[in-house]
């Protein structure tokens, strides 16, 4: 049947939940640009035939298959976009280094690392010292809070220039805006009082 694969492709990324990059599917890819390939094919034998020969009962199938082409073509650049969407919210959430796992499964690391450039640019084009627009995603209650270190991380410097020790286990008393990028990192967590 014409599309399956790339009505499966599509159904893959609405099973994953926001937040998640499934693995690129290299494979379901390839099928259906075979597929569009073979159609194309098809209807450049039978727009031929029909022109040459004057056979008029081909151009319901050619119109098929033409309509079968653009479906396919809207699946594979659907598909495409909501990857690059669910990179660049990554991007967000996450800061400049992605774990691993979520490295793993990303195809566009091109894309991502000129991403990163054009944000990085963009920020120190803001203001005189530049602007960190990936602080402070939710607006503040407080200039400072307190966290807990997860896993040893070491020295920490802070703008005063005193610098604590992040050890595991240990909490300490910090400027929001400095250790936000490192609370979604998971080396920090925010203590609730």
């Amino acid at each position: 049947m014409f599309c399956e694969k790339a009505i499966e492709l599509i159904r893959e990324l609405q099973r994953m939940s926001d937040g998640q990059l499934p693995a690129f599917n290299e494979d379901g890819l390839r099928q259906i640009l075979q597929e569009m390939e073979s159609l194309y094919e098809q209807n450049q034998s039978d727009v031929n035939e029909a022109k040459s020969d004057g056979r008029a009962e081909l151009i319901p199938s050619i119109k098929l298959r033409h309509c079968c082409l653009l479906r396919n073509q809207r699946c594979v650049a659907a598909y495409l976009y909501d990857r690059l969407l669910r990179i660049r919210a990554l991007r967000w959430e996450y800061g400049s280094v992605l774990p691993a796992n979520v490295r793993f499964h990303m195809c566009a690391e091109e894309w991502f690392s000129q991403y990163k450039k054009s944000l990085a640019s963009f920020m120190r084009s803001l203001g005189a010292d530049g602007l960190d627009i990936t602080q402070d995603m939710k607006p503040p209650k407080s200039l400072y809070i307190e966290v807990r270190c997860l896993k040893d991380h070491g020295e920490f410097e802070i703008d005063d220039g005193t610098v604590i020790l992040l050890k595991k286990n240990s909490q300490h008393f910090l400027p929001r805006w400095k250790c936000e990028q490192l609370i979604r990192q998971g080396v920090l967590e925010h203590v609730m009082s």
